[in-house]
C-alpha cells in the first residue's frame, strides 16, 4: 500500500509540474517576447571608420567588460582585439589618427578624469593625461604637430579653457584661457582656433579673430530664443562658416554665415514644417555631409553626392527599412549604417561600394520575436485653444475594441519623440496596452514659436496637452477610460506626479521615474557646470526666489494629499536633478493616506540605469505594477 501510494504522490507531481508549466508556457505566449529581450545591450556598438578608411573599429565585450576591437578591412588576418580592460569599461573613443585611438573609461562625472591613448599597429597604450579631478570636452583634430584640441575645467567650475594636448609626447599646453564666458571655441582646418561661441544663459554672442589679429571680436549676439549655433569652417576658408540658425525665421535652418559682417550670406537648407534637428559635418574635409529633419519620420538632405548616391544603392537593397547613418567615407565609397523601423531593431552592416560588398556587423535584438511588435502611427489633435499638437500611437495585437491606455511623457521638455524602434514602446504594447507619445508644446523640433509656447507652462498648458489628447482618444473610442495610466522619466516624471496630483479622477495609477516633485529644490540640485543656464530656467520655467507661489502651487509634492491613485516611484542615489528627501516625503504622505505605493530605489544609479540587471528589474516592476492596477 505504501508503494501504490507513494506512486500516487509521485504521479500527482508530475501532474501538477506539467500543468504549471503548460500555464507559464501559455502565460509567455501570452506576452511575448521576455523583458530582457527588448532592454539587452547589444554585444557590439560605436563603430567607427578609421580615417584612411582601412580599418573598422567598436566596442565589444570581453571578460564583461566594453574593450575596444579592430577589423582589418584589407588584411582580415590582422584583426585583434585592442584594450583588455578588465573592471573599468570603455566609456567612449575616437581615432585621433590613422594609427591611434583615444579612450575614456572614466565611469561617472565623479571618478578622475582617465583618458588613454593605443597604438593600434604595436598595441601599446598609455595615459594621454594623467588622471586628474577635471573634466573634459574634445574640440577637434588638429594634423598639425599631432594634436588634439580639448577644453578642460576643474569639476567645480564653469568655465573650461582651451588647451592642445600632443599624442606623443602626452603633455597639454594652454592655448587660450577662458575669460568665463567662452562655451565652446572652433578650429579651421590647419588647427588654429579663430572662432568661440559665448553664453551667459539668456544671450550667446560669435568671437571671430581675423587672420593676423590677437584678439577676438564679437561679431554677432542673439538671445536664446534666436540661436546662431556654428557646425565649423567652411572648407578652405578662414572667414566663412556653416552653422545652424533659427535667426529672422521661425525654424531653424542650416545657413552658411561671413565672419567679416557676422551676416547670413546664404541658406543651405531649411524646411518648411520642422527644424533641422541634425547634420553631418566632416571635421577632416570641413565639408557638409548631409541635414536630416523630422516630420512623422526622420529624412535626409544630402549635401555630399556621392553618400547621397552610396545611400541611394543601400535603400534599393532594404526597401522596407529606414537607415541611420552610422559613419562613412564617400570618397572611398565606405558606409556603416543602421537599418530600423518602428517593428525592427536593425542590423548594422559596412558596406564597401568599390567591391559592392555588405558586411553584417551585428543584429540588434535578436532574440525577439519580430511579428509580435506593433506598428507606431503618427497622430495629431487639437488642444483646448486649438493648437495642433503631435504624438505616436502604438496599438497592441489584441483585437480589443477599447485598449488599456499608457502615457508615455518624454523627458525635457525641450525633446520629442519621433517615429522608430522603441524597446520602451514595444514593451508595453506587447503587454497589451496602448501608448501615447505627446509632442506637447515645449517639445523640440517644431519651430521656436512652438517651444516658447511651453514657456512657464510647466503644471500648465503642457499639462493640459497630455490630458487633452487622452480626452480625444477616449472620444475616439480608441482606449478604455477607466484604464489610463502614466508614466515618464524627468520631466516625465514629473508629469506623471502632476497628474496622479491633480488629474487623480483620469488617470488609474502613475509610474515617475527620477520625477520632479518639488521644483524649489530641482532648482538648489542644479549642478555647477550648469549654473550658467540659471536664467534660462527662470524664463522657461519661473524664478523660485520671486514667484514662490507658482512654484508651491504646481510642485506635485506639496499637493500629495491630492493623490487618490496607486504610484510608483524609482529613484537613483547618484541623480543629481531629483531630492530623494522629496520623493520619501512624497511616498510617506500616500503612505499615511493608505494609497498604494511601490518604490524602487537603486543606491549606484543615476537618473537613468545603467546596469543591464537593474534595467531588467525596473522593467519587470513596471510590468508587475501595471497589470496589478490596469488589468
Amino acid at each position: 500500500m505504501n508503494i501504490v501510494r507513494d506512486i500516487r504522490v509521485v504521479f500527482l507531481l508530475f501532474f501538477l509540474s506539467v500543468v504549471l508549466i503548460s500555464c507559464q508556457d501559455k502565460d509567455t505566449a501570452k506576452k511575448g517576447n521576455a523583458v530582457e529581450d527588448f532592454f539587452s545591450n547589444p554585444e557590439r556598438s560605436s563603430f567607427q571608420l578609421s580615417p584612411d578608411g582601412k580599418r573598422l573599429s567598436y566596442i565589444g565585450y570581453d571578460n564583461y567588460c566594453r574593450n575596444i576591437f579592430i577589423l582589418d578591412l584589407e588584411n582580415p588576418d590582422s584583426s585583434k582585439q585592442l584594450t583588455y580592460q578588465t573592471s573599468l569599461d570603455v566609456q567612449y573613443y575616437f581615432w585621433a589618427d590613422a594609427d591611434h585611438i583615444v579612450f575614456s573609461n572614466t565611469q561617472s562625472n565623479e571618478d578622475s578624469l582617465r583618458i588613454m591613448i593605443a597604438d593600434v599597429n604595436t598595441e601599446k597604450q598609455d595615459f594621454l593625461l594623467q588622471p586628474s579631478d577635471e573634466r573634459l570636452r574634445w574640440v577637434s583634430r588638429s594634423p598639425k604637430d599631432s594634436q588634439l584640441l580639448a577644453t578642460i575645467w576643474q569639476k567645480d567650475s564653469s568655465a573650461s579653457d582651451l588647451y592642445a594636448i600632443d599624442l606623443y609626447t602626452k603633455t597639454r599646453k594652454l592655448i587660450s584661457k577662458n575669460p568665463g564666458d567662452i562655451k565652446k571655441w572652433y578650429a579651421t582646418l590647419d588647427g588654429e582656433v579663430k572662432l568661440a561661441l559665448t553664453k551667459d544663459s539668456l544671450d550667446e554672442s560669435l568671437l571671430y579673430k581675423p587672420s593676423g589679429s590677437d584678439t577676438f571680436k564679437e561679431i554677432k549676439k542673439n538671445n536664446f530664443k534666436s540661436t546662431v549655433y556654428p557646425i565649423g569652417f567652411v572648407k578652405d576658408s578662414e572667414d566663412k562658416i556653416y552653422a545652424i540658425s533659427s535667426e529672422n525665421r521661425d525654424r531653424s535652418a542650416l545657413v552658411e554665415i561671413d565672419l567679416n559682417s557676422g551676416e547670413e550670406s546664404r541658406e543651405l537648407f531649411a524646411h518648411p514644417e520642422v527644424d533641422v534637428n541634425y547634420y553631418s559635418y566632416s571635421q577632416d574635409l570641413h565639408e557638409l555631409m548631409y541635414a536630416s529633419y523630422t516630420v512623422d519620420k526622420n529624412e535626409h538632405y544630402f549635401f555630399d553626392k556621392n553618400l547621397e548616391e552610396i545611400v541611394r544603392k543601400v535603400k534599393e537593397k532594404f526597401t522596407e527599412e529606414e537607415i541611420y547613418i552610422l559613419d562613412s567615407k564617400p570618397e572611398n565609397k565606405q558606409i556603416i549604417f543602421q537599418t530600423y523601423s518602428d517593428v525592427n531593431p536593425g542590423e548594422v552592416y559596412y558596406y564597401d561600394g568599390r567591391k559592392e560588398k555588405y558586411e553584417l556587423l551585428i543584429e540588434n535584438s535578436p532574440s525577439l520575436d519580430k511579428t509580435k511588435l506593433c506598428r507606431i502611427q503618427a497622430v495629431s489633435f487639437k488642444a483646448r485653444d486649438q493648437k495642433t499638437i503631435s504624438g505616436y500611437l502604438t496599438l497592441p495585437k489584441e483585437e480589443n475594441k477599447k485598449h488599456p491606455l499608457v502615457v508615455l511623457v518624454h523627458d525635457g521638455p525641450h525633446r520629442r519623440d519621433s517615429w522608430k524602434f522603441d524597446s520602451e514602446v514595444q514593451f508595453l504594447a506587447s503587454r497589451g496596452y496602448a501608448v501615447f507619445q505627446v509632442n506637447y508644446r515645449g517639445s523640440a523640433g517644431f519651430g521656436k514659436d512652438f517651444w516658447a509656447s511651453g514657456f512657464k507652462e510647466w503644471g500648465g498648458k503642457i499639462q493640459t496637452d497630455i490630458i487633452d489628447g487622452v480626452t480625444w482618444l477616449i472620444h475616439e473610442g480608441i482606449v478604455d477610460k477607466d484604464k489610463i495610466a502614466i508614466m515618464g522619466r524627468g520631466f516625465g516624471g514629473y508629469s506623471a506626479l502632476h497628474a496622479a496630483t491633480f488629474n487623480t479622477s483620469l488617470f488609474t495609477c502613475a509610474i515617475s521615474s527620477s520625477g520632479y516633485s518639488n521644483l524649489f529644490t530641482f532648482f538648489k540640485e542644479v549642478p555647477p557646470y550648469l549654473q550658467q543656464y540659471m536664467q534660462l530656467f527662470y524664463e522657461i520655467i519661473g524664478n523660485p526666489q520671486i514667484e514662490p507661489e507658482l512654484f508651491r502651487s504646481i510642485s506635485p509634492v506639496f499637493h500629495a494629499d491630492r493623490v487618490k491613485i496607486p504610484v510608483m516611484f524609482v529613484q537613483g542615489g547618484r541623480d543629481k536633478y531629483s531630492s530623494l528627501t522629496d520623493v520619501n516625503q512624497f511616498v510617506q504622505t500616500l503612505k499615511n493616506n493608505h494609497i498604494p505605493v511601490k518604490f524602487l530605489y537603486k543606491e549606484e544609479e543615476g537618473k537613468l540605469f545603467k546596469k543591464d540587471e537593474n534595467i531588467i528589474s525596473y522593467y519587470l516592476e513596471i510590468e508587475d505594477f501595471l497589470q496589478k492596477y490596469m488589468k
